[in-house]
Order: structure tokens, then sequence, then C-alpha cells
């Protein structure tokens, strides 16, 4: 049996989003994605079952290493707004410099591979979050309604100033950006 290789398995991942975000998710075959990474086709079931399962395992790695960049300054002693307000921060920044692995997350969950991630597994990732959020309700300091129409309104929001494409190549100043958070906060403080 062969051996894994990290560096392969994180160059599938990079070939796979560059594929999908430029030709898409049906046209992105194992051998386009393998000689993109610069392997053997076989090489991709070393690492996973088939294509579905590369498909799906990036987008999870992804949502992983973004998580991961979210919670990097996280400080759960911090008051909630200062540490929504972080991970707010945190986000935007992400996504800035990771537009082409963030445009392949809002492909994937708004196609039918979406169905195949394990909800409960991901939501692991971003606990500490919905944990800050959870404590933003007891302590009436967030309004108490679903927890989907919060993320709406506090998270989407970066996703559209994040996004050169979207706000027709505005450069946001960090008064902008100030002025962002204060009104995604002021959607959803009590």
């Amino acid at each position: 049996m062969r051996t894994k290789d990290e560096h392969k398995k994180e160059a599938l991942f990079k070939a796979t989003v560059k594929l999908v975000n430029e030709i898409g998710f049906a046209s992105s075959s194992v051998s386009k994605i393998a000689k993109e990474a610069g392997v053997s086709p076989s090489t991709i079931y070393v690492f996973f079952k088939n294509k579905e399962d590369l498909l799906v395992s990036t987008y999870v790695e992804i949502k992983r290493n973004m998580a991961d960049a979210f919670l990097d300054d996280f400080d759960e002693r911090l008051p909630i707004r200062d540490i929504i307000k972080g991970v707010w921060f945190s986000m935007l920044k992400y996504i800035s410099n990771n537009l082409e692995k963030y445009d392949y997350l809002e492909q994937f969950a708004n196609s039918p591979f979406g169905a195949l991630v394990d909800k409960d597994a991901l939501e692991k990732y971003c606990n500490p979050i919905l944990n800050v959020l959870e404590r933003g309700i007891e302590q009436k300091i967030i309004k108490n309604v679903n927890r989907e129409l919060l993320s709406a309104f506090m998270f989407q929001p970066i996703a559209r100033l994040a996004n050169p494409r979207l706000c027709h190549g505005q450069a946001w100043g960090e008064e902008d950006i100030e002025t962002a958070f204060t009104m995604a906060w002021d959607a959803i403080k009590l």
C-alpha cells in the first residue's frame, strides 16, 4: 500500500479549489484535478474514496482552516461584543485573503454536494462562537432568535464586503469596516 504524503493531499485540495472555481464541479474530473496537482490520478484514491469524497473533504478542510483563523485571537473572557467583533474582523480578514477558497465554499454550499456534509461535525469547529452567542442570549445582550437569523445578519455582510467583485472594487477604509461591524452588531443586539 502506498504511503500518504500530506504535501500531495494539500496540492489536491488546492487543485480542486482552483478547477471547481474555473470550470465547475461537473467538469473537474479526477484526472484534471490530479494533473493540476501534479500527481497521478491514482494518488487521489490514496487519500479519498472517490471524487465526491475529495470535494466534500476539500469543503470541510477549508471550513476547519477558516474556523481556526476566526478563533486565532479568541478570548472568551472578553465582553460579548468584543469577542464577536474580534471574530467578525478575523472573518473579514480571512475571506479577503482567501477569496478563492471562499468562492469554493459558496459554490459547494449551493450545490447538491452540500447535503453530503456532516453538519454536526462542522459545527464543532464553530462551537466557541456559538457558545458566545448563546451566552449573549442568556445575558439578554443578543436577541433570542433563530441562530441562522443571527448568523445571517451578523456574518453574511462580511462575504459581501470582503469580495471586491460584489462591491464593484470598492476599497473599504478602517472607518467603513468599523461602521459595517456596528451595523451588524446593531442588527443582533437586544
